[in-house]
């Protein structure tokens, strides 16, 4: 099994407070991975750390190198990077700001060439955000906002897609087509990552890592009942894995009343 992302011994301090204690992970290549736990757990932490964009103690291998000795070019190309409550530029044109995926492989100052354009066409049909081209990324609403930023992500046609809460702002069916868009990458050979509260959305990836207070409270398949036990306990039993239309979900349980 090829492994995409690896970290051991994992240490991240912010301020004085330790939020990573000691993390050891091998999430495998060309699945979907989700990260879930509860508030405070340190989900967007490691995702950040696994993805050099906070300072780390421990070891961490991208796509079987250590990460410290991959170029600031080689990760921009390797992995790409969608981030909760991303803000931009905001009169750049949308087509614009999708086009800023494709920097990592432009040369220094150079101008777009076809493989680009193409790139980020194909990135604005697949989150149905074309017909904006022409609007200034200010003038979208939140969910229109997020798929572009989707977009810009996918355009740079990294093997690595790491996402922290992408589901912000989108509606139940814009939801449903970030799940497909998900899944074709995953089909073709790439590797997805995500931070996700909505833990019925995180249990339609392939593996679950769920962490609690900084460290891997359990790393399974989601269709494993070992798993749906492990949701349930890290929530402190206020939710319940069940079984609906050939899917697994979590549904919330109330508190018994005293």
């Amino acid at each position: 099994m090829s492994l995409a992302l690896a970290c051991s011994g994992l240490r991240v301090t912010l301020g004085d407070r330790e939020v990573l204690h000691g993390v050891d992970l091998q999430l495998p290549a060309g699945r979907w991975t989700a990260l879930a736990g509860p508030n405070g757990a340190g989900k967007t932490t490691l995702l950040k750390a696994l993805a050099n964009l906070l300072p780390a103690h421990g070891n961490v291998q991208v796509l079987g190198r250590p990460a410290a000795t991959w170029t600031a070019r080689e990760r921009a190309r390797a992995i790409t990077w969608l981030g909760q409550g991303e803000s931009g530029a905001e009169d750049l044109l949308v087509e614009d700001v999708v086009m800023l995926g494709r920097l990592p492989h432009q040369d220094w100052l150079g101008l777009p060439g076809s493989a680009d354009r193409e790139a980020v066409h194909a990135a604005m049909q697949e989150t149905q955000c074309a017909a904006w081209r022409g609007r200034a990324l200010g003038s979208l609403s939140g969910g229109e906002r997020q798929r572009v930023l989707l977009a810009r992500a996918l355009a740079v046609q990294a093997p690595l897609l790491l996402m922290d809460e992408p589901l912000s702002h989108l509606d139940p069916p814009h939801q449903a087509d970030w799940l497909a868009i998900v899944r074709r990458h995953v089909a073709r050979g790439g590797t997805a990552v995500s931070v996700l509260h909505e833990i019925s959305v995180a249990l339609q990836a392939d593996d679950l890592v769920l962490l609690d207070a900084g460290r891997v409270a359990h790393h399974g398949a989601t269709a494993d009942p070992a798993t749906h036990r492990a949701v349930e306990k890290v929530f402190a039993d206020r939710v319940q894995v069940h079984a609906v239309a050939g899917r697994w979900v979590a549904l919330p349980r109330e508190e018994p009343a005293r």
